[in-house]
């Protein structure tokens, strides 16, 4: 099995049993070995009382593309500790791009990148993710450790 392979059978796996991320209506559009890249578009339901997007809606979008990126070698994978800075508003009806990227691993530990874009290419957010990885796997498979 090709890294390539096992990072999109994590995913398909994770995916469905994914509930959070499936019911706020991401979308995973890119896979690789410790790379993810979601979208999720912003709706009514998810506007704070200013009338932009809720900043929670915009960490867990991050957090989910995050996951992805960290689970996808087929190992159990969770967040340690995890920090965002937004910097522009998500606004209504716009479609929210976050692109996870691996920066380090060494051992069971990680720490990924990613950031938030708006339509326009803005940057709407930052966020730092360590990673833990634990036992177990997303699928049985001969060779990789547990």
């Amino acid at each position: 099995m090709t890294p390539q392979d096992r990072a999109q059978r994590a995913a398909k796996t994770m995916m469905a049993n994914d509930r959070a991320s499936r019911a706020l209506g991401m979308q995973l559009t890119t896979i690789a070995p410790g790379e993810a890249t979601m979208t999720m578009q912003v709706t009514g339901d998810m506007l704070n009382g200013h009338g932009i997007c809720h900043g929670g809606y915009i960490f867990t979008l991050a957090d989910s593309a995050f996951a992805f990126a960290c689970n996808s070698y087929n190992r159990l994978t969770v967040a340690q500790q995890n920090q965002i800075t937004y910097i522009t508003p998500g606004k209504p009806g716009e479609t929210l791009t976050a692109t996870a990227r691996e920066t380090a691993l060494a051992g069971r530990s990680g720490v990924y990148d990613v950031e938030v874009t708006g339509d326009d290419g803005r940057t709407v957010a930052t966020f730092r993710g360590l990673s833990r990885t634990i036992k177990g796997q997303h699928f049985p498979e001969d060779g990789a450790s547990a």
